[in-house]
């Protein structure tokens, strides 16, 4: 485990109504109207108010009133991209577990890769008293948590870094991973190997785009844009990226895909095609060993990853005051068939 040089952060305490009230020059009711969104507020007293809030980091805390102050709901959110996503359940499975072991409860929402369904959820999660987040961040703005974080919230960010705050994050080995790849693949006689990623401003696309290319560095082969292209992928954008790096008069003989969805659609591309190129995919899947032939991947531990996360968690909340840390979890090449072929 390696840490990150940080200030420690200062534990204040919560803003509350009465703060806000006095900031903005009204009432405790007025703040309550302008934060239940009830009527009879002046359009520019309700802005005033919503400034002050802003400005000092309040949040409504759902059912405050029967709860006495500072006790804990032992209650986690999980900010996740997509719970049907199979890296996100297994995420989930191993957080729930980790809950479960302490008397826990996890409120579990997706994003859908997008940034502000991401804030709304956290925000919320928030406000009903979570005593701690894990976030798969779907961008790169964070600075809306900083104030929950000020008061002692802690936070842990999974499978990416967040981007405007220090914090605990857990990651795996992307361009290790895909280094491993080209450099396997290059053992069994490729020197055409393409890459298919995800949208390149993603963080594990592009730590796995630097991989592919240090991968290639050391192994001497030159570099061609024309056997790369970055996604996202559907089922037919991927059909597409494989027939062009596949196609014309220099070929790919293998192919590199950057997660388990895009291997999923090169799959479905090749179903039935008497020429294949070798395949490694990144991310283990279901029934990836079961397929003809059995695909070769780059496999993590996912579980591994929630069960660092909530350890993490956990010593905060136990008290731990020290500098944020960063844990990088391997990644390892299992051989299974597909990534053995030879060059034809």
């Amino acid at each position: 485990m390696t840490t990150l040089s940080a200030v420690e952060p200062r534990r204040v305490r919560r803003a509350t109504m009465g703060d806000v009230a006095r900031l903005a020059g009204v009432s405790i009711k007025t703040v309550s109207r302008v934060v239940n969104d009830e009527p009879g507020v002046h359009p520019a007293t309700a802005a005033r108010v919503v400034a002050c809030i802003e400005q000092l980091g309040f949040r409504r805390h759902l059912g405050a009133r029967d709860l006495r102050r500072g006790s804990s709901s032992k209650t986690i959110g999980l900010v996740l991209e997509d719970v049907a996503n199979p890296f996100s359940s297994v995420l989930t499975r191993a957080v729930e577990e980790a809950a479960r072991a302490r008397g826990w409860h996890v409120l579990t929402g997706s994003s859908d890769a997008q940034p502000s369904r991401e804030r709304e959820l956290a925000v919320e999660f928030c406000a009903r008293r979570v005593d701690g987040l894990l976030v798969v961040p779907a961008g790169g703005q964070h600075g809306y948590l900083a104030a929950e974080m000020r008061t002692g919230t802690p936070v842990v960010f999974l499978d990416r870094p967040a981007g405007d705050v220090v914090a605990d994050t857990v990651l795996v080995d992307n361009a290790g991973g895909t280094a491993a790849a080209v450099r396997h693949l290059h053992a069994h006689g490729h020197r055409r190997i393409a890459f298919l990623g995800d949208a390149p401003q993603i963080f594990t696309a592009a730590e796995r785009l630097r991989g592919f290319r240090e991968g290639c560095a050391r192994a001497g082969l030159g570099w061609d844009d024309e056997l790369v292209v970055m996604g996202p992928h559907d089922a037919p954008g991927a059909a597409r990226a494989l027939a062009r790096v596949c196609g014309g008069e220099r070929p790919a003989t293998a192919v590199i895909a950057g997660n388990n969805r895009i291997t999923v659609h090169v799959l479905r591309a090749l179903a039935g095609a008497a020429a294949r190129p070798a395949l490694v995919g990144f991310d283990d899947f279901e029934l990836a060993d079961l397929v003809d032939p059995p695909v070769t991947v780059l496999a993590h531990d996912t579980a591994a990853m929630g069960r660092a996360a909530m350890e993490l968690l956990f010593a905060r909340l136990d008290g731990d005051s020290g500098p944020p840390r960063r844990v990088v979890l391997p990644v390892r090449l299992v051989p299974r068939g597909s990534g053995e072929l030879p060059c034809r």
